[in-house]
């Protein structure tokens, strides 16, 4: 069953998703595969989708979205079993149902104009960044991405030594995800847990590496597009500075209705007309980095 709601942004959809798939991964991570026609035809990277984890369970949690394939109908998430609503998650079998509303939000801003996007991504901000690589990939045929995905907990994939070479990079760090390779798209991980392969540090001193070694010229052909917790988006926001690149950042926040209405989960923006509050739910989650962490 599919309904759809107009909002002033776009259109939402209601859907009665089935779980396809639903597969167990490292440090209570899982990855939920859902047939979902509407929303994978609509969904954009940087958007979310609202689900109602279970039926004794009113409120619904927002998840990114890793992957979504229309022509073949399904999206899938990832996310980590912390609380109440996502541990009933973890327990669903593939052919459950599910309640989910979506695609929600405002998606990363991609003209191709800046043929060196760099993507970061941090714990649950990874799977966003999966997307947009994908999407990048896919759309913008001239552009060479390049995604940096740290995190503090076990990867929720089997790293793999990476056979991209990627100039600027520390002799050693060749780890990288699987999908990442298999689609011909550079990328590095980063863990303070000293996971083999991975940089020992954080995703902006390995990020800084990399805008290190480019020439001028090349320095200009990049954009950042980032997703992960707040602490992170601020220090990717003040490295664009420093190299005077723009940067995207797609927030994560509490919220409660994810569609506007309860205005829970604004934060402050800045721009041109001064400051303002915005729903990171449908405002966001993605906006410029110099609004939202002013220089």
């Amino acid at each position: 069953m599919i309904m759809q709601y107009p909002t002033t942004r776009n259109t939402i959809n209601l859907e009665q998703a089935n779980i396809l798939t639903h597969m167990s991964c490292p440090g209570e991570q899982y990855v939920m595969r859902l047939h979902a026609p509407q929303i994978a035809e609509d969904a954009k990277p940087g958007c979310f989708v609202h689900i109602r984890c279970d039926e004794s369970l009113p409120m619904r949690r927002p998840m990114s979205l890793m992957r979504a394939e229309a022509q073949e109908g399904w999206i899938e998430i990832l996310y980590k079993a912390h609380g109440e609503g996502t541990k009933l998650l973890s327990m669903k079998r593939p052919g459950d149902t599910l309640s989910i509303l979506g695609p929600i939000g405002v998606s990363f801003k991609l003209t191709g104009h800046h043929k060196r996007p760099l993507l970061i991504g941090g714990g649950v901000g990874i799977p966003p960044m999966v997307y947009l690589a994908k999407h990048i990939n896919d759309v913008h045929k001239k552009c060479n991405p390049f995604m940096i995905a740290g995190s503090e907990i076990p990867f929720p994939f089997n790293q793999t030594p990476s056979t991209i070479i990627v100039p600027g990079i520390p002799e050693g760090v060749i780890a990288t995800m699987p999908l990442m390779e298999d689609w011909g798209i550079a990328c590095r991980l980063t863990s303070l847990q000293g996971y083999p392969g991975c940089y020992d540090g954080y995703v902006t001193d390995l990020a800084r590496h990399w805008l290190n070694a480019l020439e001028e010229n090349t320095l200009k052909e990049v954009e950042i597009l980032s997703c992960g917790p707040t602490v992170m988006l601020e220090a990717v926001a003040r490295l664009s500075y420093e190299f005077g690149i723009p940067c995207q950042v797609s927030l994560e926040e509490y919220m409660a209705c994810a569609v506007g209405g309860c205005a829970g989960c604004t934060v402050e923006v800045t721009s041109e007309y001064g400051k303002s509050m915005k729903r990171v739910c449908v405002d966001g989650p993605v906006f410029e980095a110099k609004n939202v962490f002013p220089q």
